[in-house]
């Protein structure tokens, strides 16, 4: 059998996946804790070498509901992400009417940001110093979905709201360089068995519980990533869509990665992640 060739526009990349914790316990991520690994996660990660195919010039042929991301060109007003009330004053507010525009939705609620700026050798445990996420995921399950939308809405509203069509997209952006160094790439949902592929994580913080899907490998994957991205482009990610009779795509696993093919002396990664309840009547 002929060895699979490797196009020029795709790369080989190393990408966590996730292991079930080995005596069948329920999968537990602790949040801004003691950053030792044992302490925090009662489950393993499961390196696998995958192909992760550069989509430029075809980025049209991925929509938000075929493979759960979207890639548009935007240049945002707000351009120095260095203070988290300005963001919230300037770059939430042309982020919502953005993604209004985009998808069509009604309403759009912003309820958090990231910024993630790589610093080898740091800790993790900061939230001010976020580092890109290594560890294949995907950011909410159907539950955490729903109580986000009565976490962040008023009960007035709520009940209304989760009758009708609802999401959680992801905006994601570079900062102030191209994104060369440790991009991000997505897995196409037309590629996921969700029912074999996805396992549930609590979350726990220390006041509340969440929720995440862990992804365990599946070689049946698509991987894609736009090289090079810029602070004037960005990529929408589906996390969760109320729609589940497979008509449309429902969520979007993700992760950083190390691309081999990063041009020499490229500058580190400096990223921001903004998250939206996305509304439809």
């Amino acid at each position: 059998m002929p060895a699979t060739l490797i196009q020029p526009s795709t790369v080989s990349g190393k990408l966590l996946y996730f292991s079930p914790p080995k005596d069948g316990s329920r999968p537990i991520t602790r949040i801004n804790e003691d950053a030792n690994y044992s302490s925090r996660y009662n489950w393993s990660p499961d390196q696998h070498i995958v192909p992760i195919e550069d989509v430029r010039g075809k980025e049209d042929s991925y929509t938000l509901d075929t493979a759960g991301f979207q890639f548009f060109q935007h240049k945002s007003t707000h351009t120095s992400f260095s203070n988290d009330e300005e963001i919230e004053r300037e770059y939430y507010p042309e982020s919502g009417e953005l993604i209004k525009k985009l998808t069509g939705a009604s309403k759009v609620v912003l309820f958090d940001h990231t910024i993630r700026r790589r610093r080898p050798g740091e800790l993790d445990s900061d939230p001010s110093k976020r580092q890109p996420v290594s560890q294949v995921h995907v950011d909410q399950t159907s539950q955490s979905s729903h109580d986000r939308v009565f976490r962040h809405l008023p009960k007035s509203e709520a009940p209304e709201l989760v009758k009708k069509r609802f999401q959680i997209i992801n905006l994601w952006r570079p900062i102030s360089k191209p994104a060369f160094d440790w991009p991000l790439t997505l897995c196409d949902f037309r590629s996921i068995d969700r029912a074999k592929d996805l396992v549930p994580i609590a979350l726990i913080y220390p006041d509340r519980e969440g929720e995440t899907y862990g992804v365990k490998f599946n070689p049946e994957h698509r991987w894609k990533y736009a090289k090079g991205m810029t602070p004037e482009e960005i990529v929408l990610i589906k996390c969760f869509d109320s729609i589940s009779d497979g008509s449309v795509s429902v969520l979007t696993p993700h992760t950083a990665f190390e691309d081999p093919s990063t041009p020499e002396g490229s500058p580190l990664r400096e990223s921001i992640e903004l998250r939206a309840l996305v509304f439809y009547d």
